[in-house]
């Protein structure tokens, strides 16, 4: 499966749910967590790793040979201190967006061919996305598009505005809060659209995942690692059937969400006129 992890608007935890979901993911797999982040990529700065290999060495080795080997990916991969293969993106925007042009050009993108190999997992952190994006053809070619957000107003009144064309962006768009907010049920009644899960905001558990932890608690003790390990169970599940280009759009993936956090106002809902003008 190649799964893409992005937003909207802001910095809602992309590359933290990314890396979680690639520690936490089911079975005996060795998921790759890909920063294709076009602002630049985080994790070499988090955890003091070399510049290379990494996404702009796969850029090259994909010039050359075309990106046609399957087991490319996997040779610029480096490890976490918990064992997760990832490819670190350049903390530079002008080299990621370089690299990207040429990862996200032609019919097939390394990461996809990656993917597409028996029991590979690849989690493509795309940071916040819009139409010019060059992470775009990734998204496209996603297996499944986790599109996060805060449940707040300022951060929801852009995804209502950009909804409508981000879920044509993938064959299977998948809704995710993260954090504290509107409940989920007021926000997938607001929006018109099923919410796949929610993250809660778990400052130790992302400093683990973000190697600024002190903690002996790995990712699967935190509320952010359950999280993460829930979602990535149901995508797993339903990514024996994946949908296709040929096929009619597979259904929003749900879950159900216990422990609610309300806030002390309703969200009115955003029907299809507001959706074309609200403001935050």
């Amino acid at each position: 499966m190649l799964i893409a992890v992005c937003s909207l608007k802001g910095s809602p935890g992309v590359t933290t749910l990314a890396t979680a979901l690639g520690a936490r993911w089911p079975g005996h797999q060795s998921p790759i967590v890909v920063e294709v982040d076009p602002a630049g990529g985080d994790l070499m700065a988090r955890f003091r790793l070399p510049d290379t290999p990494g996404l702009v060495s796969l850029a090259a080795a994909a010039r050359g040979r075309g990106g046609t080997d399957p087991t490319l990916l996997a040779q610029h991969t480096q490890l976490l201190p918990g064992g997760l293969r990832v490819v670190l993106g350049p903390v530079g925007a002008e080299q990621a967006r370089a690299a990207l042009m040429v990862l996200a050009s032609g019919l097939s993108s390394p990461l996809r061919r990656a993917a597409d190999h028996p029991d590979t997992t690849v989690i493509a952190d795309c940071g916040r996305v819009d139409p010019d994006s060059p992470a775009l053809p990734i998204i496209r070619s996603a297996d499944a598009m986790l599109l996060l957000a805060r449940p707040h107003d300022d951060e929801l009144a852009h995804v209502a505005l950009k909804l409508q064309a981000a879920q044509q962006w993938s064959r299977r768009p998948c809704f995710i809060l993260v954090g504290d907010g509107y409940p989920t049920a007021e926000v997938s009644q607001a929006l018109r659209i099923p919410v796949m899960g929610r993250v809660p905001r778990d400052a130790k558990g992302a400093a683990v995942l973000c190697g600024q932890g002190t903690s002996r608690r790995g990712p699967d003790k935190s509320a952010l690692g359950r999280a993460a390990a829930t979602i990535a169970l149901n995508l797993a599940a339903h990514g024996l059937q994946p949908a296709t280009a040929n096929s009619p759009q597979a259904p929003h993936l749900r879950l159900a969400v216990a422990g609610e956090p309300v806030s002390g106002a309703s969200l009115q809902p955003l029907g299809p006129q507001t959706r074309n003008g609200v403001t935050p």
